[in-house]
């Protein structure tokens, strides 16, 4: 399976491994590929200056946890991410979900999320 982390699967992942689902525990673990999406970096940065969230280690030194415990490789935005976002319907307001539902439409992954408007857009789902 090829999976691409919503931002909160990614923390939790790392943090509260218990927060996530059995089964998605399972599938980052099992997974043939695990993708980071750098528009999850871009989320907590913007949300952690603006004060939204509390981070207790540096945005890189997450995103390195991730790549260091389950190989989780960058996923750079492309063209063809972007132009798909305009083809997505209005059921998900926040611009850095939809481009991640975006990324996974163009690219065929399955998002690993708690959000449940995901699934709405045509794309596998992992519950986390």
């Amino acid at each position: 399976m090829r999976l691409l982390l919503d931002t909160h699967a990614a923390l939790w992942a790392l943090s509260e491994p218990e927060a996530l689902s059995a089964g998605a525990r399972q599938a980052i673990v099992g997974a043939d590929e695990v993708r980071l999406s750098v528009v999850s970096p871009w989320e907590l940065v913007i949300k952690a200056a603006l004060g939204k969230i509390t981070l207790h280690r540096t945005v890189e030194d997450i995103c390195r946890e991730l790549e260091r415990e389950f190989a989780a490789h960058s996923l750079g935005v492309t063209l063809p991410h972007v132009l798909e976002v305009g083809r997505l319907a209005p059921h998900h307001g926040d611009p850095f979900d939809r481009l991640l539902i975006a990324q996974a439409r163009v690219e065929r992954l399955t998002l690993v999320t708690r959000d449940p408007i995901f699934a709405d857009y045509g794309v596998p789902v992992v519950k986390a």
